[in-house]
């Protein structure tokens, strides 16, 4: 096998919702209630029952030299067309050798955060935005390239018939993937140990959909102080999920509902090992005491059962998969945030993957997410070989890759220092950004 024969399906990427996204999928006579953008001081904001969102795409940053990368962009000019026109996602997809991928929210956050919030006041109106989001997902999103674009939905968790009802309603137009929060109890919902819970986990088994727990839905990656450096927040993101993956572990639903499936995304493989150490360690050590019961097993087999994970460039974890079930493990773009190595995926997963034997880089690549997220997209294609990243790389001539400049970004000059005095950018100059917008 050389890099260009690889198939590489991402199950972690974002979408920017473009302004008319939900516009076209609000009832006639309640349109008005529709986010919607608007322009305050030159940057583009969604306004939703009168209240500002502060960034259209989350460090959606794909495109620019590293020397802009930022949390913003604040104005669609500022992004890709990847990062909100299907059509031009999938040129991108093509230049970066990605045959299908699955997209988080921006504007509703990675899980539904924004609705969720909002429903404690106005369960109506967060129901309203959950069911358009999908709608639009579902058809404008992914409909124009279903064989590539692999539909993920939010749910109107808040409420638990309206949340089955949503699940059966896409799950007819063929989803299997619902975005949901890593910990819910943070976002002021029932733990994942309350039986709040039973009928969603036995909906998703019944309708073979798996749940992906993305990083910051839930506690999240805490900021040291102001003071610290942005780079040690951003250092500890994809193991802060760790947090969350422990209290899944150690749930008792599993018992009840054993075809349940969730992936911790956007998180990582390289702490997996010590962490599956660490949870056997404790069960056999304390479990006398703490009265958990796995029924004979340990807390590692129900992970390498139940729990997906994926990495973007992970070498580490990729030498360590005999600690790991490598058929639960999965590739991720994160188009477009800055950990992406967009457009030269390929390239950085083969220096990393190209030790293994060719049937696990085919696992680990494309045929877990395949079979995960029931996603087959060969016959479409019209054959395995019409899949790779050198035949989807030849349909992308035409796709600029060129570095977009001077489009904005958090750098320490964009703050008031000369080049003088650059300093590094700091927890707390992201956390001024946010409150000043």
């Amino acid at each position: 096998m050389e890099m260009n024969d690889l198939v590489i399906v991402s199950v972690d990427d974002h979408v920017v919702e473009p302004p008319d996204a939900f516009l076209r999928h609000y009832p006639h006579d309640r349109k008005a209630e529709a986010p919607r953008i608007i322009e305050v001081d030159g940057k583009n904001v969604w306004l939703w029952n009168d209240k500002p969102y502060p960034t259209i795409g989350l460090n959606a940053v794909v495109g620019r030299p590293r020397s802009e990368y930022g949390m913003e962009p604040t104005h669609f000019d500022q992004l890709r067309p990847g990062c909100y026109d299907p059509i031009a996602r999938v040129d991108d997809m093509n230049v970066n050798g990605i045959l299908g991928s699955i997209s988080f929210p921006s504007f509703p956050h990675f899980a539904g955060g924004t609705f969720i919030a909002a429903a404690k006041t106005d369960p109506e109106a967060s129901l309203l935005g959950v069911r358009a989001y999908n709608d639009w997902h579902v058809h404008d999103w992914c409909g124009p390239a279903p064989e590539r674009l692999i539909p993920q939905i939010i749910l109107p968790v808040w409420d638990m018939d309206a949340c089955v009802a949503e699940l059966k309603r896409m799950s007819a137009l063929g989803v299997h993937t619902i975005t949901f929060p890593d910990n819910p109890s943070h976002v002021g919902l029932p733990s994942v140990h309350d039986t709040y819970w039973d009928p969603f986990w036995q909906a998703c088994c019944d309708h073979e959909m798996i749940l992906n727990c993305h990083i910051g839905t839930g506690i999240g990656a805490a900021h040291a102080s102001d003071d610290s450096p942005i780079d040690a927040w951003i250092t500890t993101m994809p193991m802060s999920i760790s947090n969350a993956a422990a209290d899944w572990l150690f749930a008792t639903f599993w018992k009840r509902f054993p075809r349940l499936r969730m992936a911790l995304s956007e998180g990582g493989i390289g702490w997996v090992p010590y962490f599956l150490e660490r949870a056997d360690f404790t069960h056999d050590h304390h479990h006398e005491w703490t009265f958990t019961d796995f029924g004979g097993e340990r807390p590692s087999d129900l992970f390498r059962r139940h729990i997906l994970t994926c990495f973007i460039d992970d070498q580490f974890g990729l030498a360590n998969l005999k600690f790991m079930n490598v058929n639960m493990i999965c590739y991720e773009c994160d188009y477009p945030h800055s950990d992406s190595v967009w457009p030269n995926s390929p390239e950085f997963l083969w220096e990393s993957a190209k030790q293994l034997t060719a049937d696990v880089i085919d696992k680990i690549t494309h045929l877990n997410a395949m079979r995960e997220y029931y996603y087959h997209p060969f016959e479409a294609m019209g054959g395995r070989k019409n899949c790779t990243v050198g035949a989807l790389r030849h349909r992308a001539s035409h796709v600029d890759v060129s570095p977009r400049a001077n489009t904005g970004g958090l750098k320490s000059d964009s703050m008031g220092a000369d080049a003088k005095t650059r300093r590094p950018v700091t927890s707390g100059d992201l956390k001024r950004m946010f409150g000043s917008t």
